[in-house]
């Protein structure tokens, strides 16, 4: 029976697959040189943290084919997890933040046990109440999280070395983004990764060729559960302030529709598409209230002629051009 193992990084492959990677290190790389100013670099670090979350989220929606909208809630709970060890019970800020990874995996494992019984809207909607719920509970439950007003969140300090300033934390979240498209290519090219596109293929062929299909999206929920929550951790200290917001239902939508629009099951799509939508909106802010009418329209634009997402639909038409 096929099981969720991942591969040696180090197998060989093809040198032209290392071509994307290589680029992306290019240019992670040389944008701490030639960004003008911290806005910049905060921009930056918002498009890191989004794709290594969506990035893991296309795991779960592209390539196992369970639709997830209530990830904000995880990102949320590693925000507050760390914030609220680390501010009220003065905990070490790595400790905190591994601590609240390993709750949060155990909340989502659990979690989806029993809703990944689900199927489609149901499935959905199912997501969309757990991810209200922590969003109610943070906003409530003032004496830890400090309500609707929001807390404050203690500098990250690994080993007493502080991280501080926008260039510092730029390289830590640019660390991640290679780290979560490493990860995310190896285990889509290996044997469980051929084993979650047949379950979203057909669930019923999958469990008649020997694929254990709940224990995969059990454990796939679970895990990216885990990247937003370490995310929503690394990002609580980068802000030094926090709001329930990071848990709400427009980041849920948010996170994927930066699946959908850069395409799914396609792990370049997840950066491509977080970049983009996180960059949009600024982009767009000159319009003067006309920017979210903008915003959709573009989305849906691309919907209509590029309805795969814009990374496969973009690779299909190349290389059926090239045939």
């Amino acid at each position: 029976m096929t099981s969720l193992s991942f591969p040696n990084l180090l197998e060989p492959r093809s040198p032209m697959r290392f071509v994307p990677l290589a680029i992306l290190v290019a240019v992670l790389a040389t944008l701490p040189f030639v960004l003008p100013n911290v806005w910049y670099f905060d921009v930056a670090i918002r498009i890191a943290a989004n794709i290594t979350v969506v990035i893991a989220l296309n795991l779960l929606i592209g390539h196992c084919g369970q639709i997830s909208l209530g990830h904000a809630g995880f990102f949320g709970l590693g925000a507050y997890g760390s914030a609220i060890l680390t501010s009220l019970y003065a905990w070490p800020p790595m400790l905190a933040l591994a601590a609240t990874a390993i709750v949060v995996g155990l909340l989502a494992w659990l979690v989806a046990v029993a809703i990944l019984r689900l199927q489609g809207h149901y499935l959905a909607m199912a997501t969309l109440g757990l991810g209200i719920i922590v969003s109610i509970v943070l906003t409530n439950e003032s004496a830890f999280t400090g309500g609707p007003d929001g807390m404050s969140v203690p500098d990250f300090a690994v080993f007493g070395l502080r991280i501080a300033g926008e260039k510092a934390w730029y390289w830590v979240f640019a660390g991640l983004v290679v780290a979560a498209v490493v990860f995310a290519t190896n285990i889509v090219e290996s044997p469980a990764g051929r084993a979650l596109r047949a379950l979203h293929g057909s669930e019923i062929a999958a469990r008649v060729v020997g694929i254990d299909t709940a224990s995969f999206k059990t454990r796939v929920f679970a895990l990216s559960a885990v990247v937003a929550a370490v995310m929503g951790s690394l990002s609580a200290h980068y802000m030094g302030f926090i709001t329930p917001g990071v848990a709400g239902f427009s980041k849920s939508v948010e996170l994927v529709t930066m699946v959908v629009v850069g395409g799914l099951a396609s792990v370049w799509g997840s950066v491509f598409g977080a970049a983009l939508l996180t960059l949009l909106p600024d982009v767009l802010a000159h319009l003067e209230g006309w920017e979210t009418l903008a915003f959709g329209m573009i989305l849906v634009a691309t919907m209509i002629f590029l309805p795969r997402g814009i990374v496969p639909s973009l690779v299909a038409f190349f290389t059926k051009k090239e045939g």
